[in-house]
C-alpha cells in the first residue's frame, strides 16, 4: 500500500491529482491510499503516514515551501514533488529536498513521467549514493562515496574534498581528472570548485550556499549553465 497525501487548496486540481496517481498505480498493480488537505496547517496537524506528498506552493496562509520545511523539520522523509505556477520557484525548494515538481495545469504526459522515475527509484536495488570515488594517496587509498563529498576545491596541484562529516581529505590531481570520474550531480561551477547537487541549499547573486555551510563561488561565464544544470538535475535525478 502507499500512501499518498495531496495539499492543494484547488479542488480541481487535487481531484485531478488523484485521478492521475490512481491511474498510474492502478497499471502498476499498486494499491494507494489518498488523503487531500486544502492547506499547509491542515497537512501539518496529519497524523497519517505519508509515502508521497504532492504540495502546491503558492497556497494562502502558509505557503508549500514553509510547509515543506516544517514538515521536514518533523522527520517527513517521503517523496515530495511540488505543485507550482512557475518554474522559477524550483530554485528555492532545495532545502525542502523535493524529488521533482510539477508545472500548473498539470499535464498528463508531465505526470507520468515524473511518476515513472519515482517508481523506479523506489524499486531500485542499487542506488547511485553507493558509486564511489578512490582516492589515493602515495602507498594508502581512500574509497569515498559521491554522496559523502559537498564539494571539491583545487588549490596549486592540489585537490580538497569537503565531506559531510566534516572531513576535509586532500590529495595530488587535476580538477580536470577529477571531473571526469565523477557523476552528473557534480557541477563545475568555477575553475577551482566543483559541488554536489546534492548538498546544494541555495542560489543566489552567483554564489552557491551548500549544507555544510559554504558558500561557492559561481563564475560569470557558468552563471547560466547553471540554472540550466539545477533545472535538468531536478529533473533527472531528483532529491
Amino acid at each position: 500500500m502507499i500512501h499518498i497525501a495531496i495539499c492543494d487548496d484547488e479542488k480541481c486540481m487535487a481531484e485531478k491529482i488523484e485521478k492521475m496517481a490512481a491511474d498510474f498505480f492502478g497499471k502498476k498493480k499498486e494499491e494507494i491510499s489518498v488523503m487531500r488537505y486544502s492547506s499547509g496547517e491542515e497537512l501539518l496537524k496529519n497524523n497519517e503516514k505519508m509515502d508521497l506528498l504532492f504540495l502546491d506552493i503558492g497556497m494562502p496562509g502558509m505557503d508549500g515551501m514553509e510547509t515543506a520545511r516544517r514538515l521536514r523539520e518533523q522527520g517527513y522523509k517521503g517523496f515530495l514533488i511540488f505543485i507550482t505556477v512557475l518554474k522559477e520557484m524550483v530554485f528555492q525548494s532545495f532545502e525542502a529536498g523535493p524529488f521533482d515538481y510539477l508545472v500548473k495545469p498539470v499535464q498528463e504526459t508531465q505526470f507520468e513521467r515524473t511518476m515513472e522515475r519515482l517508481f523506479l527509484s523506489r524499486q531500485e536495488k542499487v542506488s547511485p549514493e553507493k558509486v564511489s570515488l578512490l582516492v589515493q594517496k602515495g602507498y594508502e587509498s581512500d574509497i569515498i562515496s559521491f554522496q559523502d563529498i559537498v564539494c571539491c576545491e583545487i588549490i596549486d596541484r592540489k585537490v580538497y574534498l569537503y565531506l559531510t562529516t566534516g572531513e576535509v581529505i586532500d590529495y595530488y590531481d587535476r580538477m580536470e581528472n577529477l571531473e571526469k570520474k565523477l557523476d552528473e550531480r557534480f557541477f563545475r561551477c568555477h575553475r577551482s570548485y566543483m559541488i554536489n547537487l546534492n548538498h546544494l541549499k541555495s542560489y543566489r547573486d552567483n554564489t552557491a550556499y551548500m549544507a555544510n555551510g559554504k558558500e561557492i563561488p559561481v563564475s560569470r561565464l557558468r552563471n547560466k549553465e547553471f540554472s540550466n544544470v539545477i533545472l535538468r538535475y531536478m529533473v533527472e535525478w531528483g532529491s
